[in-house]
């Protein structure tokens, strides 16, 4: 009787603990990707989570944005931003505290009452460049009248679009777990994948090495992009963000000095204009506390950038 009732105690338990972390932490649904040959990897379109209390929805186009349609609505104004997870806020970010979110609700507040924008936000973890240009040439702008480039200091030395983490890295599931206790147990107590993600990263790695110039590579995909913006009669901006040991008495590193200034040189000569968050961050009393983690912004963060991009599209639109 015993036995039964010790049994059954845990079982009560257990559906206790998998309710708890399925519905209150967010276990158990995380954000699916799928395999690309040009892009690499895309998140899985039209899926919604709630990861830590935050919620997230991705559309059929693979943004983090609600559902659109392809062509842009009479009296609108659309804005395509890219990007990686700085741009697409992750799990540490609620859907209307993103970058594009914000730069919407900024940009929505100077128009008449008779006209909208719409910031799509496309984005996945670790893209580079040449993904977000991938993803262009594959999907368009969808009549944007301004893409926003939005990159961080590692994007210069992003490698070539590759879909080994896709199924094989625990950050790049394709499939759900079947129970919230199995992905707590494999991300957080055993890491069951460390060695296939370990190798995933060390073919990554082989993969990047033979790019050879990755600055230079992916300097020639944001001028690819420029072409492609006006071949849709869109403008094209850059932003890039800093590491946080950037913006600390670390300082940048040389070879991090010499890719941004190649890309400061690039972009002057074809006339993009960029958006440094650097000297702007470090202008700052407190720049550190701008960021979730050594990489990505908080809701400060997102805060701050969307208020520089959002003066930098303004003098770019000029009515739908």
């Amino acid at each position: 009787m015993n036995s039964v009732l010790i049994l059954v105690s845990g079982i009560v338990v257990l559906l206790l603990l998998e309710g708890g972390l399925r519905w209150g932490v967010g276990l158990g649904n995380p954000l699916l990707y799928v395999a690309d040959p040009q892009i690499g990897y895309l998140l899985a379109p039209k899926q919604q989570t709630r990861r830590f209390g935050k919620r997230i929805a991705i559309n059929a186009y693979s943004m983090r944005s609600p559902e659109i349609s392809p062509t842009r609505p009479a009296r609108t104004w659309r804005v395509l931003l890219l990007g990686d997870s700085i741009a697409n806020g992750g799990w540490w970010t609620d859907q209307h505290q993103t970058i594009s979110a914000l730069i919407q609700q900024q940009l929505q507040a100077s128009l008449p009452e008779d006209q909208r924008v719409e910031v799509l936000n496309a984005s996945a973890n670790s893209w580079g460049p040449r993904n977000e240009l991938a993803y262009v040439q594959r999907f368009g702008s969808f009549e944007s009248q301004v893409i926003v480039l939005l990159l961080n200091t590692d994007d210069l030395f992003a490698a070539a679009p590759s879909s080994l983490k896709v199924g094989r890295d625990l950050n790049y599931p394709d499939r759900k777990p079947a129970l919230a206790l199995i992905e707590l147990w494999h991300r957080y107590w055993f890491k069951l994948q460390f060695r296939t993600a370990q190798a995933v990263s060390e073919a990554d790695a082989a993969l990047g090495s033979a790019d050879g110039d990755r600055v230079g590579l992916n300097l020639a995909a944001i001028q690819q992009l420029q072409e492609l913006a006006h071949r849709h009669h869109s403008h094209l901006i850059v932003g890039i963000t800093p590491l946080r040991r950037e913006v600390s008495a670390a300082g940048s590193r040389n070879y991090e000095q010499q890719a941004q200034q190649r890309l400061q040189d690039m972009t002057s000569a074809a006339a993009i204009p960029l958006v440094d968050f650097l000297p702007i961050f470090k202008a700052l009393e407190q720049p550190q506390s701008l960021y979730q983690d050594s990489i990505h912004l908080n809701g400060l963060g997102n805060l701050i950038v969307s208020h520089y991009l959002t003066q930098a599209i303004s003098s770019h639109l000029s009515g739908p």
